[in-house]
Order: structure tokens, then C-alpha cells, then sequence
């Protein structure tokens, strides 16, 4: 069967004539099949690779959730291991520790989410008022340097920082006379010094976005407002924070999301196997690892994982479903 292809781009169609029996019949892309259509289509083919990456990596293990139901051991397999239900997340429940992990890695991520992004809205609107080019690009340097250091790195510096022995910060008390500081063995100061950190870390490189929005804003408008007689002040107050609106409620949706996901490198390599701290920095993922790497077990640490995945998403729901009731504009879907 033969057939002659011709692309219609003002309306991005493509029609197909099909030549059966001497005549000719017409067939729009609409009644193409998938595989027609991708082999067509050069957007769908150069998304193919990134769609076989997330089904392989993200969905191929997903029968892995079978753990969190069973008793799993090395002999009888995933599958073959015994069924017992709920009782992981029972025990976890039971325990205490399913309320603590969560809590930590809330309170924690609702201070990275909030501080970091009036931080970094903060600095963006720094840079926009800076007028010494050479000055506004040395300082988004500096400020871009911390977030390309390794966590191994920065967990290195705090340490060095923090040693009680031979540490910089107990160094300088010495010197003054002063007794020794013991952050290691003092879990109520860690919930500061772990924020403190991500914000030094991660400000400067949040920033880029909202100075980018910032630089987006009409000109003209500016211009006006200066000659209109507004301060600096009143424009930041009137023109920018209003035009950076919608950035920041797209930016907070998208962080709510991972609300439930802490920042495992930080906390690790800062932390580490420390006992003593676990109180105030023990998260999903630190509880996680050690579970599976410490403890083999796999089918507690299987049922953190799935519960963590779920409340991310219940939670992703309700938010978009609250914005799309208050401004349907700025929700996701």
C-alpha cells in the first residue's frame, strides 16, 4: 500500500493518503497510532530516552513495595518471604518513631522551605538594587561558590569548626578564657546549626531564580515609578515583590511537595552516627539507611520509604487543591 505524507504547518497536522484500490483516502494525524505518531514527531522522539530513564528507574522497581508488607529474608526472597501485612507499620507506629521521624523532617523542611525562600528573594532584590555591575557579579559568585561544595566537604568543615578538642570555634573560647563548647553532646542546638548550614549552602544558588523573575519585570514600569516620584522601597513594595508573586507560589508548591524528603547528605555527613543527636536530627532518610545498612531491615525500612511516599503525595493533593480554590492560575494541574 502505498501512501504520500503532506504537512499542513500552519495548522500543525499531517495528513496521510492512503492509495487503495486506485483511489485515494484521507487519514489525519488524530487517527495515527502512538507508534506512528513518535516516529513522526521529532519532540516525541528526543523525549524518548528521558521516558525510558524514569519507566526503568522509577517504575521498574516499584514491585519492590512488596517489601514493606513481608518479613523479608535472604533465603525465600521478596516474594517468597512471609506476608505480614500491616504489622510493619504497626510496630513503627507503636514505637513512636514513626511520629518522631516525620516531625523532624516536617519542622526541618518547613524551616528550609520558608527562611530559604525569603532569603533568597531577599538577596535577589539586593542584586537587582546593586548598580556596580563588577560588584553585583563578584558577589553572586561568592554566593554561588557553597552550593558546589560536596556535603562530605561541608560535614568535613563543620567538624572542624565544631571538634571539641582541636575545633576553631572551641580554639577562639580557649583563648579568651572561656570554657570549651560541646555541640556534639548537646542536641538542642543542632536544629539552628543544621538551618544555618543549608541556608549558606543553598541561598545564593535560590537566588538566581527570583533575581531571573526580577529581571523580567517591564522596564518601563520601573522608569515610570521613578518618575513618578517612588523610592526604593515603594518599588520593591508595589512593582517587584507583586511581579514575584507567581514565582514564589510555584516555587513553595514544588518544594511542598518534597515537604517529607530530607536533605539526607546534610544531615549525614554533618551528623553521622552520633546516638546523642538523634532526638533532633534523626529524619526519614537518615532512619532509612541505617535500617538497611546497619540493621538489615529491609522490610521496616521498606515500609518508612512507602509511608513517606504517600503522605508526599496526599500532601502535594491537598495544597494544589487548596490554591486552586483560592488562585486557580497558580495551581500545578
Amino acid at each position: 500500500m502505498d501512501c504520500v505524507i503532506f504537512y499542513c504547518r500552519n495548522r500543525f497536522q499531517i495528513t496521510v493518503l492512503n492509495k487503495i484500490d486506485g483511489g485515494m483516502v484521507m487519514k489525519r494525524k488524530s487517527d495515527l497510532t502512538f507508534f506512528q505518531k513518535v516516529k513522526r514527531s521529532r519532540t516525541l522522539l528526543m523525549c524518548t530516552p528521558a521516558v525510558l530513564f524514569f519507566f526503568a528507574f522509577n517504575y521498574m522497581p516499584l514491585p519492590g513495595i512488596w517489601v514493606a508488607f513481608v518479613k523479608y529474608n535472604y533465603r525465600d526472597g521478596i516474594f517468597g518471604s512471609k506476608f505480614v501485612g500491616l504489622d510493619n507499620f504497626e510496630f513503627l507506629a507503636s514505637s513512636g518513631k514513626l511520629l518522631s521521624l516525620t516531625k523532624n523532617t516536617i519542622l526541618y523542611n518547613l524551616a528550609f522551605i520558608l527562611l530559604g525562600n525569603f532569603l533568597a528573594v531577599f538577596v535577589a532584590i539586593l542584586l537587582n538594587e546593586m548598580r556596580s555591575k563588577w560588584f553585583k557579579k563578584v558577589s553572586q559568585t561568592i554566593m554561588f561558590l557553597p552550593y558546589f561544595i560536596s556535603q562530605v566537604l561541608v560535614g568535613f568543615l563543620v567538624y572542624n569548626l565544631l571538634n571539641y578538642d582541636t575545633g576553631f570555634v572551641n580554639g577562639i573560647l580557649t583563648s579568651l578564657g572561656m570554657e570549651r563548647w560541646q555541640p556534639y553532646a548537646d542536641p538542642a542546638v543542632w536544629p539552628g546549626l543544621l538551618v544555618v548550614i543549608y541556608l549558606w549552602q543553598q541561598t545564593g544558588y535560590n537566588s538566581v531564580v527570583y533575581f531571573a523573575a526580577i529581571m523580567g519585570i517591564d522596564g518601563e514600569m520601573m522608569e515610570a515609578s521613578k518618575v513618578d516620584g517612588a523610592n526604593g522601597f515603594q518599588r520593591i513594595r508595589y512593582i517587584i515583590l507583586p511581579s514575584l508573586k507567581p514565582t514564589i507560589v510555584i516555587l513553595l508548591l514544588f518544594a511542598l511537595g518534597g515537604i517529607v524528603k530530607g536533605n539526607f547528605g546534610l544531615f549525614y555527613n554533618i551528623v553521622g552516627s552520633n546516638s546523642i543527636l538523634y532526638t533532633t536530627t534523626d529524619i526519614i532518610e537518615t532512619y532509612v539507611y541505617r535500617a538497611t545498612m546497619t540493621d538489615f531491615n529491609f522490610s521496616t525500612a521498606s515500609a518508612v520509604g512507602l509511608y513517606q511516599s504517600v503522605i508526599g503525595f496526599v500532601i502535594v493533593m491537598v495544597v494544589n487543591w487548596v490554591v486552586k480554590k483560592i488562585e486557580p492560575d497558580y495551581a500545578l494541574f
